[in-house]
């Protein structure tokens, strides 16, 4: 009785202790981006979106702040002992992790000074304003960055990845140098020379490496599974995360076989997981699993349609990998959702 009494206010500590952390680390994200705000805009107006904008300048450091709070959350994790970083591939995991919140704040950024940009049609920012406009952007994700990194587990790495994924793939169909890119196909945004097609393709490969992460931590605790059927789900999972980083690797236009290939390879990798995931993970709610097969059905259909040239390419897979991406973050749910039953049937 004595250590569960115990138990609540040390984690009550804990949670507050990290608060305040995150709290003064907005603070001083906020300071250093608006000194230097101060030093490249001066006492003079600026655009809010474009070239040498608030907007530019504020993405871009809101970026920096997120990537170095995330490593900065980790590393105080460390400290602590939970989890300890002890290996090359821990480190690997953090540095992906950091560059993931890094280009989700400078995307989310980006589109918010465009949308204000739209809205307010040729208006400037005087200089205090972006100052704190700056400031603010990067203190709220230096804050939301630490506390991700604190609170990481399956789930939220699960939606970070889907995050990162999705607006990195629509930053690069945004600024595509050809706007008809669509009717080929999604991987048609890889191919050309421009900074859109960079940023596809480190979009795919860094996610590609995030989904490796998300198979050893979400296959580390599943309940009910056997230890073959545990290393088969991680196994699994690896090669769609393995498979997505080659995508973005090898070209369409240049490595065309082994594009499809890998391509290919995630949507067999991710069938063989949704029908043998019943065997697997036998305790596996028996409502998720109809959901796998009836996104590999739909993938299927879209396929035959594009087959028979009613559908292109690029709605297939984006569809297909909405569905995909779907079912990872449900299934997280749901093998969370497992272990919460099997401990409090332990507890009880």
């Amino acid at each position: 009785m004595t250590d569960g009494s115990s138990t609540v206010p040390l984690r009550s500590r804990l949670n507050t202790s990290l608060e305040l952390t995150a709290t003064g680390l907005g603070a001083v994200a906020f300071t250093l981006v608006a000194a230097v705000a101060l030093a490249v805009f001066g006492f003079d107006d600026a655009p809010i979106s474009g070239p040498d904008s608030v907007g530019q300048y504020a993405a871009i450091a809101s970026a920096v702040a997120a990537a170095l709070a995330f490593a900065g959350g980790r590393y105080v994790l460390h400290l602590r002992g939970r989890p300890r970083i002890s290996g090359t591939l821990d480190v690997l995991d953090v540095v992906a992790l950091a560059l993931a919140h890094g280009v989700i704040a400078l995307l989310s950024w980006t589109l918010v000074s465009v949308i204000l940009s739209d809205a307010f049609i040729d208006a400037t920012v005087y200089w205090l304003p972006i100052l704190a406009l700056s400031g603010a952007t990067a203190a709220v994700s230096a804050y939301v960055a630490f506390l991700s990194a604190a609170h990481m587990n399956p789930e939220i790495l699960a939606i970070v990845l889907a995050v990162f994924l999705v607006e990195g793939i629509l930053a690069s169909a945004i600024t595509a140098s050809d706007p008809e890119w669509w009717r080929e196909n999604l991987s048609s945004l890889g191919i050309t020379s421009d900074i859109s097609s960079l940023a596809f393709n480190l979009t795919l490969i860094i996610a590609g490496f995030l989904v490796t992460v998300l198979a050893r931590a979400a296959t580390r605790d599943v309940p009910t599974a056997t230890e073959h059927g545990r290393s088969r789900v991680r196994l699994t999972l690896v090669i769609v995360g393995v498979f997505l980083g080659c995508v973005g690797i090898f070209h369409v236009d240049t490595r065309f076989w082994i594009h499809t290939g890998v391509a290919s390879g995630m949507a067999v990798a991710f069938g063989v997981l949704t029908v043998r995931l019943r065997a697997w993970v036998p305790g596996i709610s028996r409502a998720f699993l109809p959901v796998g097969w009836a996104f590999i059905a739909v993938i299927v259909v879209l396929a035959v349609f594009f087959a028979v040239g009613f559908y292109t390419l690029t709605a297939v897979e984006l569809v297909a990998g909405v569905l995909v991406f779907t079912w990872i973050i449900l299934f997280q749910r749901n093998v969370g959702a497992l272990l919460a039953d099997t401990a409090g049937a332990e507890a009880s």
